[in-house]
């Protein structure tokens, strides 16, 4: 492994627009380097000209974040690069439809779950060592109530988010003797334009917007946070047990 470098460094997947765009943002304010992934070149190039004119630094990775053998590659080109990962962002996901359990669509159910789980655990496979050679390494994970409260018709979305928690939560136990501590962030109603698909009806300005949010993301990545295995519910501001969704 390389000798690591002295900038913080984060990987925000999802990073070309809502959450990941304005996360991505805040933590190259904040002073990190940022490493964004997503599969929109041009939503990538719009966050690297915002972070260059903030005379940030930001390494653009265009992928699909299902494209497994390509994050592998990546963990390999970071621990050339820097010899660690100090936050490692898990942002990308996708709604995968409304419908009853019996009707979904094979093929968007097993996306969704490869876009949601699978990849999220991929990235955690790659990118562990190099989190752990940070003096502070910090995985997020964006989860959602809906892992939770499994509403009707959002069988697809629910399940891959209740496995989300169950991964998030797994992996925080797996690391308790060591520097790494991971969380699940509850962003709540906020104005995405998955938000949209899943609410066609609701006006984006009563929500709140994504840059509010990536604060708390910032706050979720520091060196000096002590909170492991639990969940940060932004529309409260409370943390949370993700087995018993009470404030703690």
């Amino acid at each position: 492994m390389s000798k690591p470098s002295n900038q913080r460094v984060v990987l925000i997947t999802g990073a070309s627009r809502g959450i990941g765009y304005h996360a991505a943002f805040a933590y190259a304010q904040a002073g990190y380097h940022v490493i964004a992934v997503a599969r929109t070149v041009g939503g990538l190039e719009e966050l690297d000209d915002a972070i260059q004119a903030i005379g940030g630094t930001a390494t653009l990775v265009p992928m699909d974040v299902t494209d497994y053998a390509a994050i592998d590659r990546l963990g390999a080109a970071i621990d050339k690069q820097w010899g660690k990962l100090d936050v490692l962002l898990a942002n990308a996901g996708m709604l995968g439809g409304l419908s009853p359990l019996g009707h979904f669509d094979p093929a968007e159910f097993e996306k969704t779950m490869a876009v949601n789980v699978t990849a999220n655990w991929r990235f955690i496979r790659s990118m562990d060592p190099l989190l752990k050679a940070s003096d502070a390494g910090r995985a997020i994970i964006i989860g959602s109530a809906a892992g939770y409260k499994c509403r009707p018709f959002w069988g697809a979305y629910s399940i891959s988010k209740a496995a989300v928690h169950a991964l998030a939560q797994t992996y925080a136990a797996e690391c308790e003797s060591t520097d790494i501590l991971v969380n699940i962030a509850n962003p709540g109603p906020i104005r995405t334009a998955m938000r949209a698909l899943a609410m066609p009806g609701e006006d984006p300005e009563t929500l709140a917007h994504p840059s509010d949010f990536a604060k708390a993301l910032v706050m979720m990545g520091s060196p000096d946070l002590r909170q492991n295995g639990l969940m940060f519910d932004f529309p409260t501001g409370k943390w949370m047990k993700l087995n018993e969704p009470t404030s703690v």
